[in-house]
This record gives C-alpha cells, structure tokens and sequence, in this order.
C-alpha cells in the first residue's frame, strides 16, 4: 500500500498550479517518469509537439525518432514534430505563434538545454509558451521536462500554467540522498493518467511499494534547496574560469541561471576525456576510476562520464560527461559544496590547459 500521498511535493510544484503528484521509487530515471506521463496522456492519431527544438537524447527512442522503435510512441500511432530553434539557439516565437495544429494533443517543453548549446529556458519564459499554446487551443496540454530546473527559482512550471511536470529524484529535488524514483505532477486527470501507465488501469497511483524509502524521499526534498544553491555556485565558478581560459561557456558568468547545468565547449574528444578523468579523481567515490568513451542505453553517441557519486547516476552531486561528438562538449552538473568544485575545476584546469593550447 501507498502510504504517502505526495501532498508536499504538490506544495513543492507551488499547490496554485499542481493539484496531484505521484512519487515513485518505481521510476528508474527521469525519462522514465517523462515516458510514463507521454503514454499515459497521448492516443493513436495524436500529434506531440517539441516546441524547444529537438528533445533530450534519450527521448529519442521514446518517440520512435531513433532505434528499433519496439513500444515507442510512433509505434503507437503518435505523430511527432519539433519547431527549430533560431539560429541564436532561441525559441522561435514566430513559429510557436501559429504552431498548435488540432490534433497537437500535447506540447513537450524541455526546460534544461540537455547535450545542446542552448540557453536552459526560465519560467517566464514557459509560461509565455503555455500562454501561445493556450491562445490557439485551450485543450492543448503543456508537459514540462522539468528535470534539472526544480528549486532554481521561487516557482515551478504549474504556477505559470504548465499543465503537468516530470522529473528524477536522482537530480534536484532529491538533495542528492535519494537512491532511485521519479515524480510527475500537475493536474489530477492527467496524473492519474500517468500512474496508470506506471502501474494499471484500475490501479493508478492507489498502489505501489514505498520500499522503506519515504523517509530518504521526504529528508531529500528537505536538503534540495541547499543542495541545488551549492550547484549554482560551482556553475558560476566553472563559467568564470573557463571562459578566462578562451573556452565558450554555456551560460556565460554571472548571468542568472536556469539549471544546474554548466557547459564547457572543448573542441577535442581528447580534451573532453581529460576534463572528465580529471573531475573523477576527485570524486568521493571511485577515484581510482578511469573514464573512458562508451555506448550507453537512450544515447546515439558514445558517452564519457565522470561520476564518482554515492548514488550512482546521481547528478545532484558534481558529475560532468559529454557524448563524443563535435564541437565536444562537457557538461557539469550538481555539486554538494563548492569547495569541492574549486578542487575539481584545478584539477579539470592542469588537464585541458588554455583553449589554444593543443
């Protein structure tokens, strides 16, 4: 039996906006959670719209756009189209504007910028596309990819109208001491629509095991805050060094962010691979580890990832990977204190070297 409700992570999702959430130890990612909400609302003859450009690498095989598409929403019957970005790596609000076809069933707003150079997008933002999405259909619904944004302002998207969030407890909102789990929430229809893809129709979010972990859950969502404004300090500190050193640097210093994420363009596989075997020997954990290229499940590229956390696949603590793919791209994320990224970033700095240094 269920035996926690999610009534303060509806408060979490500001209550103005969110009227139901699930927690579930049962989600294995984020993408998980983002999958289960997709199923759960989507129909045969739908039409999803990506309206941030293309989504996260591992949504790719969700929506059929890659891989054998054995169960993924093209299978289904579900269209799919993305609106591009501007060539600044923008919404192109134009496009969005006259956008919403009738049968676009759902509107996929992916709040991080993922393994692309993109500005992450802000909350005033999501809400301008919930406000031009409605403005042409009412019924049209708003999903929000909000995996790596939560606590990065005072709001979450179901305050400026997003009708319904996904995400991971082995990100932000679990203040990097929860093992595994996701949640998803927003409104209640369509929530319960999600649970029942999680679980069963008939079912829904009445049912599923807590397995002991509500206390790491409800300590989690707790810490997060804290956890989640030491991350911001790292990426102000990983931005500032960076671009001094010739790299661009996404986002720039000192501009107010969005995400826990900070972006690093290398311009070598060689340079990506350093900066990660040098953030890994700093880790707390496996430090004698080296990180070397490989395929991982959802991802096109080889993937190399430095992730010596105490949760593994946690990226609330200091993470930093990259696929293998020009312009070479690091990407570094969480970070519980950030001493520890100032020693991970000398380490990082001694490794790659100036930009135009070879």
């Amino acid at each position: 039996m269920v035996i926690w409700d999610g009534r303060c992570w509806i408060k979490f999702c500001q209550g103005d906006g969110a009227e139901a959430a699930i927690v579930r130890v049962q989600f294995v990612s984020g993408t998980h959670a983002i999958a289960a909400a997709l199923f759960g609302v989507l129909r045969p003859g739908d039409e999803l719209l990506s309206v941030a450009g293309a989504p996260y690498d591992t949504l790719e095989e969700v929506i059929g756009l890659r891989g054998e598409g054995q169960g993924s929403l093209k299978e289904f019957g579900i269209d799919y189209r993305q609106l591009e970005l501007t060539p600044k790596g923008m919404i192109d609000w134009q496009a969005l504007a006259q956008g919403i076809a009738p049968k676009t069933r759902l509107v996929l707003i992916q709040r991080s910028c993922g393994y692309t150079w993109r500005p992450s997008l802000s909350l005033a933002e999501i809400g301008r596309i919930v406000a031009m999405v409605k403005a042409q259909n009412p019924e049209t619904i708003c999903f929000v990819d909000n995996c790596y944004g939560e606590f990065i302002e005072d709001r979450e998207p179901p305050a400026v109208g997003a009708d319904l969030i996904a995400g991971s407890l082995i990100k932000n909102p679990g203040g990097t001491i929860v093992t595994t789990g996701g949640y998803i929430a927003g409104r209640q229809d369509l929530v319960e629509a999600a649970a029942c893809r999680l679980t069963s129709p008939g079912i829904g979010a009445k049912g599923g095991a807590t397995l002991d972990q509500t206390r790491l859950m409800l300590q989690g969502l707790f810490l997060a805050p804290q956890m989640v404004g030491e991350a911001l300090k790292g990426t102000h500190l990983i931005a500032h060094v960076f671009q001094s050193l010739g790299y661009p640097v996404n986002p720039l210093p000192d501009v107010p962010r969005r995400d826990v994420i900070q972006a690093v363009q290398l311009g070598s596989p060689q340079k990506l691979i350093a900066f990660c075997r040098a953030f890994q020997q700093w880790s707390p954990v496996g430090a004698y580890l080296d990180p070397v290229p490989g395929p991982m499940p959802g991802y096109e590229s080889d993937l190399v990832m430095a992730g010596g956390t105490f949760i593994d696949g946690s990226t609330s603590e200091l993470s930093a990977d990259g696929p293998l793919r020009e312009p070479y791209i690091v990407f570094c994320q969480g970070g519980t204190h950030w001493t520890h990224v100032a020693i991970a970033l000398e380490a990082a700095i001694s490794a790659v070297g100036p930009a135009d240094q070879n």
